[in-house]
């Protein structure tokens, strides 16, 4: 019974590992897209990614292929749609 809860628990942490890491990945490729990536720390690409994919898959639908739970090419929409809003209010303060 202990040993069930912590092969769950490990599947559990393995797929937020995964989640974070694709997140990354999704805010670099948004980064790259928009030619912000540089100014953005890896932090910064964590967030633009996920909330990107959040954004882009509440618009576009989740088609395509996917990667822990998030489709890739409406999460890299979603990515370049959230670099290029932040970046734009954040020039438009300055």
């Amino acid at each position: 019974m202990v040993f069930k809860r912590f092969n769950k628990s490990r599947r559990d942490f393995t797929h937020w590992l995964w989640v974070l890491i694709i997140g990354a990945i999704i805010g670099a490729i948004a980064g790259a897209i928009t030619n912000k990536g540089k100014s953005m720390g890896w932090i910064s690409n964590i967030i633009a990614g996920l909330v990107g994919s959040a954004i882009g898959e509440a618009l576009l639908g989740s088609w395509g292929p996917q990667l822990a739970g998030m489709a890739i090419v409406p999460s890299i929409i979603g990515g370049v749609i959230v670099v290029a809003i932040t970046s734009f209010v954040l020039t438009r303060m300055d």
